[in-house]
């Protein structure tokens, strides 16, 4: 009926009206009728292919290796940081300040190795802003607020669940990766401002994620997720279900009022045509 293709129009020209140069969408790679509907009949490119990443939370807590330690920043520390380290990013929010003291985020933490003679005094100390270590890695949370809910399993299967989590919380010690009860409606903490540098980054955010797992166990959250840029060089340090993970999931980009900014074109440049970038910063709002 078309009612699809009205109302990406209608949305285009609202985004125009209030100043916006792009217009960007999300969906799955495998649907057609949208990916259809964007790119043959909007006039919209293929412009990134993300991966989305989803860790469940388990009964038991994650393990955190005692050689790294792991700090909270203040939101106003947090953001000279990313604004130093992030600015160039794809999709950098430059309100960032706005997104930090949101009260859905729950904090920006920072990993880096034990080393002698390296210690911070938490909170009042820009040490680690001026002169981070050569190892280190850093995330923020964001506490979605909405709920999912998996339907249409089997009653065998959540039998089967109910009595591996039962041994997971009886025998934690056991690190068992048990099935959260995702057959009601669960909650997502989700993984933004993702980075590090050095030869420990990778490991260095596996142990965030680990932090990340505890706060969502602590705060009932059923799952972690985060999304991050196909070449995203500490991805095999995010760890994940690929069951429940998109590996390949599909942005795309147009340039609104192309006609009007055709002679600025060489001034500005054309987001729609820029290879892709090595990170991306997903911002959380929207989620």
């Amino acid at each position: 009926m078309g009612i699809g293709l009205k109302l990406v129009k209608k949305m285009e020209e609202w985004f125009k009206e209030n100043g916006a140069e792009y217009s960007y969408m999300a969906t799955e790679k495998d649907n057609s009728a949208s990916v259809n509907l964007f790119t043959n009949k909007c006039g919209y490119s293929k412009f990134r292919t993300p991966s989305i990443l989803i860790q469940p939370v388990f009964a038991h807590q994650a393990r955190i290796s005692k050689r790294v330690t792991i700090i909270k920043l203040e939101p106003s520390d947090a953001e000279v940081f990313y604004r130093r380290r992030f600015s160039t990013t794809e999709f950098f929010p430059t309100d960032i300040d706005v997104v930090l003291s949101n009260p859905l985020s729950l904090g920006t933490f920072v990993a880096f190795p034990k080393v002698l003679g390296y210690n911070y005094s938490w909170p009042g100390s820009d040490k680690f802003l001026d002169n981070p270590p050569e190892s280190w890695a850093i995330v923020s949370v964001w506490n979605c607020q909405f709920q999912l809910e998996v339907r249409g399993v089997s009653s065998f299967k959540k039998w089967v669940a109910r009595r591996i989590r039962g041994v997971d919380r009886a025998c934690p010690w056991m690190r068992i990766p048990s099935v959260p009860e995702f057959f009601r409606p669960f909650g997502i903490h989700f993984v933004y401002g993702l980075g590090g540098e050095g030869v420990m980054g990778e490991k260095l955010v596996k142990e965030l994620c680990g932090a990340v797992h505890n706060l969502a166990k602590e705060r009932g959250g059923g799952v972690v997720a985060t999304e991050v840029s196909a070449g995203e060089r500490l991805r095999k340090g995010i760890p994940h279900w690929k069951r429940l993970s998109c590996p390949e999931d599909l942005w795309c980009m147009k340039k609104l009022g192309e006609d009007e900014d055709e002679d600025d074109e060489e001034d500005v440049g054309d987001w729609t045509k820029s290879a892709p970038g090595l990170s991306i910063f997903v911002d959380p709002r929207e989620i």
